[in-house]
């Protein structure tokens, strides 16, 4: 019995050391000071705009990211749309050619039937470079455009609606879809 009883002291002297081992809370929720409530708003406040901010971030590292690949996108299609335009500048040259050998050959009755083959290839050619998106310019009674036309020389004018229109094309302007290729050389009136 004696056993019994010194087990029965030993086990409620291990249960009160627990009970006191046992950390109470140190903030009582229920029961905070002004100054507590005051700090934990603030806190959140805190917090509330570290949020705002990490979402403002967001957001515009977002749309930088958007208008990145918008511009890149753009980019690779201008490269593709003008991929060819050196090439194309390397064969004006050549329409240059073919505009002179015709106008050469043209009132020459011997070599008519070569006047007529060399412009059907040169209206082929014509058609090839157009299927690419290239243009001649029209500048023959148009006033002076400085965006299309190179003034090459002014001549004067009796007309005064002629002044400042392209009165003879030198040298044929060309376009590749919206781009200038070459600049038409153009005499203006004056």
């Amino acid at each position: 019995m004696e056993k019994q009883e010194n087990n029965t002291e030993k086990q409620e002297f291990e249960n009160r050391t627990l009970d006191d081992a046992t950390p109470e809370p140190t903030i009582d929720t229920d029961t905070l000071t002004p100054d507590e409530g005051e700090d934990a708003e603030a806190n959140c406040d805190k917090l509330a705009d570290a949020c705002r901010e990490w979402q403002d971030k967001y957001m515009r590292l977002s749309a930088e990211f958007d208008n990145f690949r918008k511009r890149t996108l753009k980019e690779k299609m201008d490269l593709i749309a003008s991929g060819g335009e050196e090439v194309i500048k390397a064969i004006i040259p050549v329409v240059d050619d073919f505009e002179r050998a015709i106008a050469a050959m043209e009132g020459k009755e011997s070599v008519a039937t070569e006047c007529e083959g060399v412009r059907l290839i040169y209206q082929k050619f014509l058609d090839v470079l157009k299927a690419k998106g290239v243009t001649p310019i029209e500048a023959l009674g148009k006033p002076l455009d400085v965006d299309f036309h190179d003034a090459v020389a002014k001549v004067p004018v009796d007309e005064p609606d002629k002044k400042g229109t392209v009165i003879d094309v030198v040298q044929t302007g060309y376009m590749l879809k919206e781009k200038v290729l070459r600049f038409a050389k153009v005499v203006v009136g004056e």
